[in-house]
This record gives C-alpha cells, sequence and structure tokens, in this order.
C-alpha cells in the first residue's frame, strides 16, 4: 500500500498572517524542515537571520514569483530557476520581487537527527 500525502498549499495551515505555511506539519514530514513560504510584492520583513545556533542549512526554491536573497551583503537573484543553499552560520534576508514570491524552505542539520521546532507544529496556529 502507498504512504504519501497530498495537499494544495492553499489548503494548509499557516502562521504569520498566512505568510508561513506549514508545510511539513501538514504532510507529516518528521525528517527534515520544509515550509512554504508567501511574501506579498516588495515585502522586505524577512528577518536577517541565520541558523547557527541549529547548525541547520537551508535550500530555498521559488515556486512562484521572484524577489532577491541578501547573502551577508551579496544580493542573490532569486526566481523558479535558481536553487540557493545556505549554510547555519550565513546571514541571510530574502525581499520579495514585483510580483511577490512563494518558495519552500528545506532544512536540517547535517549529520543529526531532525528536531521540530514548536512553531511549525499544527498548534501553533
Amino acid at each position: 500500500m502507498a504512504d504519501y500525502t497530498a495537499k494544495r498549499i492553499e489548503e494548509m495551515k499557516a502562521n504569520h498572517g498566512g505568510g508561513f505555511v506549514l508545510a511539513r506539519a501538514e504532510l507529516g514530514v518528521t525528517a527534515f524542515g520544509m515550509q512554504v513560504i508567501q511574501m506579498p510584492p516588495g515585502f522586505d520583513g524577512f528577518r536577517d537571520h541565520d541558523h547557527a545556533e541549529s547548525v541547520q542549512e537551508e535550500v530555498y526554491l521559488v515556486l512562484s514569483g521572484s524577489g532577491s536573497m541578501d547573502i551577508e551583503g551579496e544580493s542573490v537573484a532569486m526566481d523558479p530557476e535558481t536553487l540557493i543553499r545556505v549554510g547555519p552560520e550565513t546571514k541571510r534576508k530574502v525581499i520579495a520581487g514585483p510580483q511577490g514570491i512563494r518558495m519552500a524552505v528545506i532544512g536540517c542539520a547535517p549529520g543529526q537527527a531532525y528536531k521540530i521546532s514548536p512553531e511549525t507544529e499544527l498548534e501553533a496556529v
């Protein structure tokens, strides 16, 4: 018997005003972190952050729209044809383009079991 879950992003629970879709929890993923982040046109309120404490690396995949990622002062274009991997200690901040941006963010700490953050659980909404 097949083991899978399929859900449309629009049907998933989200927090932070709908901008942080709880994709990992909605799909029942427990081995790695995965969220969908949605930002309106021109939004620049995505916090500048790193994951030095959790040693989590992340991969960003644009699903629709475009934007840019400021990676320690360097601007990197984000579009559906570009994947970006960012190491744990590297500061990053996403800025949405003129159509906004929807991106999948996948992360985990290399060589470690994934630790689920309470803010990514369905009960957090």
